[in-house]
């Protein structure tokens, strides 16, 4: 009974991913205009779900015990000019993961 729960649950999530991966595409069919909210929207909370993103992994980082945010620093810094240089975003994130870690684990 409790691989049938599991399943059940699996099953549910997966449909409902797929109902809010689907619904623009039912809501807003390809003929049809969007309403400006909808593109202003569509515009601008990308660059706001960044910066949350950049402030929630800031946001336990200690600048006053040691390492001081070093890695944190380095790694974001690596970031940006990975994607000022190349403008992949996924070489960038992966790369500046890679940079922390590698930082975490053998410098700091």
């Amino acid at each position: 009974m409790n691989d049938l729960h599991a399943l059940l649950q699996v099953l549910i999530m997966a449909a409902v991913i797929a109902f809010t991966r689907f619904l623009p595409f039912l809501a807003f069919p390809e003929g049809r205009r969007r309403p400006q909210v909808i593109t202003y929207l569509g515009s601008v909370l990308p660059y706001a779900i960044i910066g949350m993103l950049v402030v929630y992994c800031f946001k336990g980082v200690s600048v006053m015990q040691y390492p001081y945010g070093l890695p944190e620093l380095i790694a974001a810094a690596f970031v940006v000019g990975m994607h000022v240089w190349l403008r992949n975003t996924l070489i960038s994130v992966f790369g500046g993961v890679a940079v922390y870690m590698v930082l975490v684990q053998l410098v700091f």
